[in-house]
């Protein structure tokens, strides 16, 4: 399905919304036409191959409206899917699987999450072969663990929990025999406690350290294998051999010691095999539980949904389970329970909280004719509501597609380390070999065994698991983080980028300002009667259907005003009303509406052209072709707005705004703000040309908006932040979204985003400066100066404590958030 916004010329009334909707609707290829009387807008949802624009105007044509289409036609979405993948294990593992996934028929494009243990595949057909993807990534020595979607809650809990109970037990039994093997190593300390043959001692050791190569390591063992089949290498090929080349050359110093040793009993690194795969275990264990906190975000989000829900049916109240319910079931919500799904109150009145969806602490008010949204808890009334919306078509759901989807992707620096680390193992094994040979045939005194232990160092220390938690490990925190407070990031591409926004820009209407018009004043020329001058406006405006006209209806209504028998009520559209009251002719409109009449402004003209500098509307009440009062009007900016812009201007950006108001009007509101651009007088379709301008001067820049309208200058921009408020096409074209209609938020999203990516550039300096630093210095290079040597036991005690500090500093970023959010 494609989407088309249009603008419709003629539209009066609600009768000409439902007219207009009802006729696009009939046409065959369109799914869903929406009609805003407001903004005088129309966005259809339909199927290029059965219809097109052309069809559409035309069918609105012959319904009596004229209509253009507004901007390009937007692309269909993207088809993506979440993949859960077993067996990964480093950043060599992400970039094996990503080319296996990239040879299923259809895909499109790939990315993998180490930290989420997900794929996610974009692909262009009807579906996804699902018995491909499992063939691929079997192929490749992984399991394929099921669609993300599939797997509720509880199951993807369990699968983590029986991941860290399995590590959980093997650690606890790799553990105490490294120990007792680690003593039993050291020939005196043994024979303190228990006299023993050297012969018994070397067998038990070799004994005991058999189940801690074979069954406590066994997930290093296959992974290298897997990789082999493949002919590559991973991180696990680099424990594999770090353990294996010190156990083998052990047993068979034992079995055969006279091959292997001059001496007797002969040198053995029984403890060096165990430590190695104990100690990264160890590491793979406190990641494994530091992982699961990453996704905390997802997990609050997800048990928001409620279980059940009672449903009126047949005239008889039913309690059924929440994913049962259908559209158009009414659902009645009594007080303290949890509103099962999206919906239009029919009758009851109370408070809702919505924090969970907005963040804001104060209860909303709602009543008949208000929505509702799945997941907000129903503090003290007892509502009844139509269901509108179930299942994935929730605000809820969405909100968590959007999260996991966002988790689950990847940003491009990411993409630049996978690469780097796929040629990083072979290159760490040819670095190991030439240690090794280097100091088996030049080191003086060296021997076998001293080049075999330098080459184990080397190996472990190696191991690229940091590189590949670096980024996404950072992502998730962020991505949660932000919903958690209302900012909906929608992948690790749009996170990286926000963070070089230099140039902020605006839409005025509805983003800027309320997009409601209000009555800042009322000026009664002098000599009249101020109560006639309200009922008058009152009894014009009573059948205006006009945004302005419902502001001032609004504003005299709270006067006491009263209605007038008004005779030959009339509309002329974008001017004003006329009508007539006992044989006097009365007007009401604008200042050219007045002038074009010859209506006598009097004292009220002077005023008048004071106030239109400032950007004000201004709606004049005559009687008899003389006026009586001034309605000054204007859309007041949000309470939130100047707070947003002074805070991007401390954070070095460049604020701007677009509108297609006049210059005065425009400028009004800019200079109210402290905004620095202002771009008045343009139309929809050239807001996105005045974004391009400016990317061409080489700035980054950021779009926020609301309405349909404003769709092709957020997907032009660099980065398109929409209020979710606003309408759904804006919020598809967005990289961001914020749930709430605080403007605040945005400058929150930026450093939201900076914050992040410091915490990624932090991780992956720390991944490459750890092994830039620590592969020399275990292939021996300050010996000739210091006389260091690196053991592999504190090789592997090194490599695990890199990958947990590298979550950890992720995890930080939740309390570092705290002074954004504050």
């Amino acid at each position: 399905m494609h989407k088309q916004s249009y603008f419709i010329k003629g539209m009066s009334c609600a009768a000409c919304v439902r007219r207009i909707e009802q006729g696009i609707n009939a046409l065959p290829g369109v799914e869903k036409a929406s009609v805003n009387l407001a903004t005088q807008k129309m966005v259809v949802d339909f199927d290029p191959g059965i219809t097109n624009s052309d069809q559409i105007v035309k069918k609105l044509h012959d319904i009596g409206y004229d209509g253009a289409p507004i901007g390009p036609i937007a692309p269909p979405r993207a088809k993506t899917a979440l993949v859960g993948v077993g067996g990964m294990s480093c950043a060599a593992c992400v970039r094996r699987v990503e080319n296996a996934l990239r040879h299923v028929p259809h895909v499109t494009d790939v990315a993998v999450n180490l930290a989420t243990s997900q794929a996610r595949l974009v692909f262009d057909g009807d579906q996804l072969d699902l018995a491909s993807v499992a063939k691929a990534l079997d192929d490749a020595g992984y399991e394929y663990l099921g669609l993300a979607s599939d797997l509720t809650p509880e199951q993807t809990d369990l699968m983590a929990e029986g991941e860290i109970r399995d590590l959980k037990t093997k650690l606890s039994v790799g553990i105490v025999l490294s120990i007792v093997i680690h003593f039993g190593s050291m020939h005196e300390g043994w024979n303190h406690f228990v006299h023993v043959p050297d012969s018994v001692r070397l067998a038990l050791l070799f004994v005991l350290t058999t189940p801690v190569v074979f069954w406590v390591g066994d997930r290093f063992i296959r992974g290298a294998w897997k990789a082999l089949k493949q002919k590559t290498a991973d991180m696990n090929t680099l424990v594999a051999l770090g353990g294996l080349s010190a156990y083998l050359f052990s047993a068979l110093s034992v079995c055969f010691p006279s091959v292997f040793s001059s001496s007797y009993p002969p040198v053995v690194y029984f403890d060096a095999a165990s430590m190695i795969i104990t100690l990264i275990l160890l590491g793979r264990f406190l990641e494994a539980r530091a992982k699961g906190r990453t996704t905390l975000a997802i997990r609050k989000l997800i048990s928001l949904k409620p279980l059940t829900a009672r449903v009126i049916r047949n005239g008889v109240e039913l309690e059924i389970q929440a994913n049962a319910l259908l559209k158009g079931d009414h659902v009645v919500v009594r007080p303290g329970e949890k509103i099962p799904t999206d919906g239009v109150v029919l009758e009851g009145r109370s408070t809702v909280d919505e924090s969970m969806l907005t963040g804001e602490s104060m209860p909303v008010v709602k009543a008949e004719g208000d929505e509702v949204f799945g997941g907000t808890i129903n503090n003290e009334g007892f509502l009844t509501f139509r269901a509108t919306k179930v299942g994935s078509e929730t605000a809820l759901a969405q909100i968590i597609r959007l999260v996991e989807e966002a988790q689950g992707s990847k940003a491009p620096i990411q993409r630049v380390a996978d690469r780097l680390a796929a040629v990083f193992v072979p290159v760490v094994l040819v670095i190991a070999a030439l240690t090794f040979l280097l100091w088996y045939y030049l080191a003086p005194n060296a021997g076998f065994s001293q080049a075999l232990l330098n080459c184990v160092a080397v190996l472990v220390i190696a191991c690229p698991c940091a590189m590949g938690l670096a980024t996404p490990t950072a992502v998730m925190v962020g991505t949660g983080v932000g919903a958690e407070h209302g900012i909906l990031i929608k992948g690790g591409e749009s996170l990286e980028r926000a963070h070089d926004v230099d140039v902020m820009m605006f839409d005025k209407t509805g983003t800027l300002t309320k997009g409601k018009p209000e009555v800042r004043d009322v000026i009664i020329q002098p000599g009249t009667d101020s109560t006639r001058v309200m009922d008058l406006a009152y009894s014009l405006e009573s059948h205006s259907e006009h945004p302005i006209g419902k502001a001032i209806l609004e504003k005299v209504r709270v006067d006491g005003a009263k209605s007038l028998d008004i005779r030959e009520w009339a509309y002329e559209p974008g001017l004003g009303i006329t009508g007539m009251l006992d044989g006097r002719r009365l007007l009401m409109g604008s200042i050219h509406f007045m002038e074009a009449r010859q209506v006598d402004l009097g004292e009220l003209r002077e005023k008048a052209h004071d106030l239109s500098q400032d950007g004000s509307t201004l709606i004049v009440v005559a009687e008899d072709n003389r006026a009586l009062g001034l309605f000054v009007v204007a859309d007041s900016p949000r309470e939130s707005a100047a707070p947003a812009v002074s805070r991007l201007k401390e954070m070095g950006l460049t604020v701007g705004m677009i509108t297609g108001d006049n210059a005065a009007a425009a400028n009004a509101i800019a200079s109210s703000l402290g905004i620095d651009i202002v771009k008045p007088q343009v139309l929809p379709g050239e807001k996105a040309g005045i974004i391009k301008e400016f990317q061409e001067k080489g700035h980054i820049i950021g779009m926020v908006g609301d309405g349909i309208n404003d769709a092709p200058a957020l997907t032009a921009a660099d980065i398109g932040i929409a209020i979710g408020v606003g309408a759904d096409v804006a919020v598809e074209a967005s990289d961001v979204t914020l749930i709430q209609d605080d403007l605040r938020l945005v400058a929150q999203a930026i450093s939201l985003s900076r914050l992040t990516m410091r915490v990624v550039k932090q991780n992956l300096f720390w991944a490459f400066f750890y092994n830039s630093l620590g592969i020399p210095i275990a292939a021996g290079l300050l010996y000739p100066w210091w006389g260091i040597l690196l053991n592999p036991v504190y090789s592997a005690a090194a490599m695990a404590l890199s990958s947990v500090s590298v979550v950890s500093n992720s995890l930080r970023l939740r309390w570092s958030a705290r002074s954004i959010f504050r």
